[in-house]
């Protein structure tokens, strides 16, 4: 019950505020800092990428002659006079992302790591490396399957009655997206991890909605996946099913 004599002034308080998130060497960090450490983060991200970007500009030259050993001395053509600029900085950025990822999975880290437990960084310490690694895996697997696409689409072709005029921007805007994608996907366990670590998800629930997983899969699969053909989303739902299992083993390994 509130004492009617007892005057109460703006500055007492009214109840418990939320702990402030504590930094690594005993500090605590508000809302502000916080924001300011996003902040930093989200520049050097930036940085690592126009950095990983210049790289990727020149040396593009080099990369779309390999980009382009799938179809053999088939001619590229462009539509109009800035295609061709287009598909290079398209073609750099791509290659800056791939580069930038270790710093950005970094960075990542780095603006998570003080919200966790001593205990918990050590457990999630190797998912950085484990990370990258899955998404290196995740550009070879697209490079391995790109001849068996290109082939599987251009196979339509009718000798003597038609011919597929490629343009640079779909070709490489083809191949950039498909190595994205893959490897993106390919941090799909690292995910199911993460929830488990904070109680969303267990072993026992992804075997329940395991059939699920697998129409989402399907349907992701091939929304996700640029060309149309079928071989780019078959393997891709089949490595995201083959990691989803993987997952759920590893899951269970650690007791929940």
């Amino acid at each position: 019950m509130v004492d009617a004599g007892r005057p109460i002034t703006l500055t007492e308080p009214t109840g418990t505020p939320p702990p402030a998130t504590p930094t690594p060497d005993g500090g605590v960090m508000t809302l502000v800092d916080h924001l300011a450490e996003l902040r930093n983060r989200i520049i050097k991200c930036i940085l690592a990428i126009a950095v990983g970007s210049a790289i990727g500009w020149v040396a593009t030259p080099r990369l779309m002659d390999f980009l382009r050993q799938p179809i053999g001395n088939r001619e590229l053509i462009f539509l109009s006079p800035g295609e061709a600029f287009f598909v290079y900085l398209k073609i750099s950025v791509a290659a800056g992302l791939i580069l930038a990822m270790p710093v950005l999975l970094y960075q990542l880290w780095a603006f998570v790591a003080p919200g966790l437990t001593t205990e918990e960084r050590k457990v999630a310490r190797p998912w950085i490396p484990l990370a990258l690694l899955l998404f290196v895996i995740g550009v070879v697997i697209a490079y391995v399957i790109l001849p068996f696409a290109m082939g599987f689409l251009l196979g339509f072709e009718i000798p003597g009655v038609n011919r597929a005029e490629i343009t640079m921007n779909n070709y490489f805007g083809f191949i950039t997206t498909l190595f994205l994608a893959f490897g993106l996907m390919m941090e799909f366990p690292i995910l199911l991890l993460g929830l488990s670590r904070v109680g969303i998800v267990t072993s026992q629930r992804l075997r329940t909605i395991r059939r699920y997983v697998i129409v989402g899969i399907a349907i992701f699969s091939t929304v996700v996946t640029p060309g149309g053909d079928i071989v780019s989303p078959t393997v891709l739902g089949l490595t995201m099913y083959v990691l989803f299992e993987i997952s759920i083993w590893a899951i269970r390994r650690s007791g929940r």
